[in-house]
């Protein structure tokens, strides 16, 4: 099976990375189901990549119904050590523009129905989560995002909301109350079960829209965001194609132990069934 160091979960308008050399399709099932779509896997100025659509090819799965245990499992299982996420999202600031990128450095979560742990069935683990996405791999895409002629944030608060509808004006006002800078539907479970998997996440977030609370935008529609996504695919592209090859300077972080300290079920005490599910992740601090 092929081995990759970065991994790239691509949104809405990203479903594959140019240049890759030495490309094979990977189809992978994992103890938690399918990932969204197979993973396509090549070289990307020599280092091993893995690109997977996030709702499919052809967009045909919802942001509640991602498979992201699946995905992020099934990354982890190819050797992933760092992951480049696309997400597109709606503005709540007026200085962050339709058509700006933002590189978030905390979430606020606002979801309800997704299953958001690899644990659970006998073993428990409680990861530091403070910095929801790796602030050595952020700098990277930020540094990325100027150098292809982004108009790039290098932060902001991301609202995750459920979906798949979008936000009401009274909820959009209040996000906006909240300090927030942008909202989205797709960025949790997946930093959770990135930060459980030990693997270093961070996203590029893509502002399609004013969500609805801007007085003189019109309100939110899928025509907008599509188009929106087709102009910023070829940046998103850029910044990727010059992020990776710097992601193997990225030191210093603790992305790669998050697990350390973190799993409180003896090892005695855990159920044989659930030990072999989750070795992939806890092996090493169990033997």
């Amino acid at each position: 099976m092929p081995q990759a160091k970065v991994g790239v979960i691509g949104g809405t308008g990203l479903y594959d990375v140019e240049g890759l050399v030495e490309v094979e399709e990977v189809s992978l099932d994992t103890p938690f189901g399918k990932p969204s779509d197979v993973i396509i896997t090549g070289k990307l100025s020599g280092v091993g990549v893995a690109f997977l659509p996030r709702h499919g090819r052809g967009h045909s799965i919802m942001p509640t119904e991602v498979p992201s245990r699946a995905n992020i499992y099934a990354l982890k299982s190819l050797g992933v050590e760092s992951i480049i996420a696309i997400n597109s999202v709606g503005s709540l600031k007026e200085e962050i523009k339709q058509g700006d990128l933002v590189i978030p450095d905390q979430l606020i979560d606002r979801t309800k129905s997704r299953v958001n742990s690899f644990f659970g069935g006998g073993i428990v683990a409680h990861i530091q989560f403070s910095e929801p996405f790796c602030p050595q791999l952020r700098q990277v895409l930020y540094r990325a995002a100027v150098e292809a002629g982004a108009n790039a944030h290098p932060g902001g608060t991301y609202v995750v909301m459920e979906g798949p509808a979008f936000s009401t004006k009274a909820e959009s006002h209040l996000h906006r109350s909240w300090g927030a800078d942008v909202i989205g539907m797709t960025a949790l479970p997946e930093a959770k079960l990135a930060r459980e998997a030990e693997i270093c996440y961070a996203i590029i977030a893509c502002a399609t829209d004013y969500d609805v609370w801007h007085e003189t935008e019109g309100e939110v529609g899928v025509g907008v965001i599509l188009e929106t996504m087709r102009r910023q695919e070829e940046l998103c592209k850029q910044i990727i194609k010059f992020s990776i090859p710097k992601i193997a300077d990225v030191e210093g972080c603790k992305c790669s132990g998050a697990l350390q300290g973190a799993i409180v079920t003896a090892p005695e005490a855990m159920p044989a069934e659930t030990k072999k599910k989750l070795d992939l992740l806890i092996g090493k601090y169990i033997r």
